[in-house]
């Protein structure tokens, strides 16, 4: 007996106990099983029952005996819709949802490139989120941390973080995102930055901080970020701040409790050697440090 006509008597629940024997060996035999278990399960209103399937039979097909069924189109009507979800699963997983993802870890740092050929390049710690599929119509990035951007010349680009966006048409800029800060150069070209009712206007050469509702405006002689080649500089940053920074960028945790938060900070750190970065900051503001393990560090006021 070939397989459609044990499918057929396994519906009609009319198999022989050699013919059972060989419907239990089919590759699909647990499919259907698992299906009709899964149609007992499922209760539809308007959903036809046996018995008016019985009498669609015993209309059109009068030479068949009367027998108890199970619904051969409801298997083949779940099977077909079950293929079907799938597809529109996998559809809406590749064509529909194509969002891209990128997250730094401590001490890590990464560069992508955008659907445009723009790049951007990702400090520790950060993460970048953007959508191909929307990309011809919207250049558009969601940034948490911190980022330099190099954009190709085209239509609106925009920045957006939690604390403003920045906008631009092609130029190169960095954007930082700390601590509630967000912190805006510009290397190249104009950019434009964001928040509420708060709107500026960088060229080359400016940079802006914003905190709140409250904008400040500054100037810097850098061709590039000073992380990008592995260095962090600060001007009057609190000196909290600027160690966050540091286990950002070697992966620590530096317990700083016993310290005054208000200190501020100028100057900079490099990001090849933890003990030269630490040496770096806490000589000039008069703190000691003591590494406890590879990556604990604990400060102290110096006696």
């Amino acid at each position: 007996m070939n397989q459609e006509d044990l499918e057929k008597k396994w519906l009609l629940e009319t198999l022989e106990e050699t013919e059972a024997k060989a419907f239990h060996s089919l590759e699909d035999a647990d499919f259907y099983e698992n299906i009709v278990k899964d149609a007992a399960a499922f209760k539809a209103a308007d959903f036809s029952e046996t018995p008016d399937f019985a009498s669609f039979k015993k209309t059109r097909m009068p030479q068949a005996a009367p027998t108890p069924v199970r619904s051969l189109w409801r298997g083949r009507f779940l099977r077909i819709a079950s293929v079907f979800v799938i597809l529109f699963g996998l559809y809406y997983l590749f064509l529909l949802n194509n969002g891209t993802d990128i997250a730094t870890g401590m001490a890590e740092k990464t560069e992508i490139t955008l659907p445009d050929g723009s790049i951007a390049s990702l400090n520790a710690g950060s993460s970048l989120a953007f959508n191909e599929n929307d990309w011809d119509t919207e250049r558009s990035v969601t940034l948490t941390g911190e980022a330099y951007f190099d954009v190709e010349k085209g239509s609106k680009f925009d920045v957006v973080t939690e604390n403003g966006t920045v906008s631009v048409l092609g130029t190169e800029f960095n954007v930082r995102l700390r601590e509630g800060i967000l912190e805006v150069r510009c290397y190249e070209g104009s950019v434009r930055v964001q928040r509420g009712a708060v709107t500026e206007i960088l060229q080359v050469g400016d940079n802006v901080q914003l905190t709140g509702t409250k904008a400040v405006l500054g100037n810097h002689t850098a061709t590039t970020p000073e992380w990008t080649q592995n260095k962090s500089v600060f001007e009057r940053t609190k000196a909290t701040v600027v160690f966050a920074e540091m286990e950002r960028q070697f992966g620590v945790s530096i317990d700083h409790d016993a310290i005054d938060s208000e200190m501020r900070f100028t100057g900079g750190f490099d990001h090849n050697n933890l003990e030269t970065a630490l040496k770096a900051v806490t000589l000039p503001l008069e703190l000691e440090y003591e590494i406890l393990k590879p990556d604990m560090v604990r400060l102290s006021t110096r006696e």
